[in-house]
């Protein structure tokens, strides 16, 4: 069964506003890419049903998700809104769309469920908004998708599900959902002192919650250490029936929220690794706010899944979709390096293995689930 890609046209058409991190394009560049690789043939992909609220209250506040739809259709919120929900801040702004878009993305991921009933491999880049609480906006996630795909599995009979983030920001309402819950088994490798400041070593819910906060500067070769001794052994112990794998690509050393320095060779090894852990994979997006390195890296993503080979150098179709990117209002925009055009590999950033990063990742590995 081949792979299966989720995706949507509202991504290409909607934009947080003008001096939101998330007003860079992701998902379209990433669907424009593939096709000019000739990697995304019409029968993989699925257009991406929009959630209704009666299907976002199996975890989402009734009261929450009627907020949200108001606030898009009056295109604004009052104080009271503003304070109890999360919306209509800095953060979570009012824009045209900002109900449909994210209930696009929870969409998927219901969908998601469904298609990897039966097993198979889904890609839903679009996804990952994994800040979202029941009732509250968080952190650019007005819902939660990597919780409704989790419930979603369930709902399809699916028991035992690893949950793996490597998105540079810890994955707070995923771990608000699923701590107590023993049959989740939940990792994640984040920014130490990176927004929302959770996910401290020894946050361990029922014993299935494995959080490694790292440092500034963590490299390829410390996640390589991450993926074999933590990641991959912890999957392998647990025996999930499926992984659920957030792939944020703000953690690569190009991207202006984060501190940390992988090369996306990092992210795809970790997708090539955990393919064969279980009978249903469901890769997710998640940060991403440079539009060069997140649309490579998430185009090498769907490569990954379907064995293609990734060249040394992009045919030109897929270099003039590069071309057109602009990252305005910031440095990095200003005079891309030729090889955010030419190729989506980086140059691996391998480094030294930090005493913190061998200690800590002993430390859980030697710590037993429930």
């Amino acid at each position: 069964m081949r792979p299966v890609f989720i995706g949507s046209e509202i991504y290409r058409k909607s934009s947080y506003g003008p001096w939101h991190p998330l007003r860079v394009p992701r998902v379209s560049t990433v669907m424009d890419v593939c096709r000019a690789m000739d990697w995304l043939p019409r029968e993989a992909y699925v257009n991406s049903p929009m959630a209704k609220p009666k299907a976002l209250e199996v975890w989402h506040d009734p009261d929450y998700l009627a907020a949200l739809v108001a606030a898009e259709r009056d295109q604004s919120v009052s104080d009271r809104v503003r304070e109890r929900h999360g919306l209509g801040t800095a953060s979570n702004p009012v824009f045209p769309e900002m109900y449909r878009r994210p209930a696009t993305s929870a969409g998927g991921a219901l969908l998601a469920g469904d298609l990897l009933k039966d097993g198979g491999v889904v890609y839903h880049p679009a996804g990952g908004t994994h800040h979202g609480m029941p009732d509250r906006a968080n952190g650019f996630c007005y819902l939660n998708d990597p919780v409704l795909s989790i419930l979603s599995l369930r709902r399809n009979g699916v028991r035992r599900i690893a949950y793996i983030d490597i998105d540079a920001h810890h994955p707070d309402g995923v771990e608000h959902a699923f701590a107590a819950d023993g049959d989740i088994l939940m990792i994640s490798v984040h920014e130490a002192g990176r927004w929302p400041k959770t996910g401290n070593l020894d946050d361990v819910g029922v014993g299935n919650c494995f959080n490694l906060p790292v440092a500034a500067g963590f490299n390829d070769s410390e996640m390589a250490l991450v993926r074999d001794r933590l990641i991959l052994a912890k999957l392998q112990a647990f025996a999930p029936d499926a992984i659920v794998l957030q792939c944020g690509a703000d953690g690569v050393e190009e991207d202006p929220q984060s501190r940390l320095s992988l090369s996306n060779n990092a992210h795809w090894d970790v997708v090539c690794r955990a393919m064969d852990m279980a009978p249903r994979l469901l890769v997710l997006g998640g940060g991403g706010y440079n539009p060069w390195s997140v649309g490579r890296l998430w185009s090498g993503v769907w490569a990954t899944l379907n064995g293609y080979v990734i060249p040394d150098v992009l045919p030109s179709q897929a270099e003039a979709i590069l071309r057109k990117l602009t990252f305005e209002g910031n440095s990095r925009g200003r005079n891309p390096p030729a090889h955010w055009f030419t190729t989506l590999r980086d140059a691996p950033r391998d480094g030294p293995l930090g005493v913190d990063v061998r200690k800590d990742v002993a430390h859980l590995a030697a710590r037993q689930s429930v």
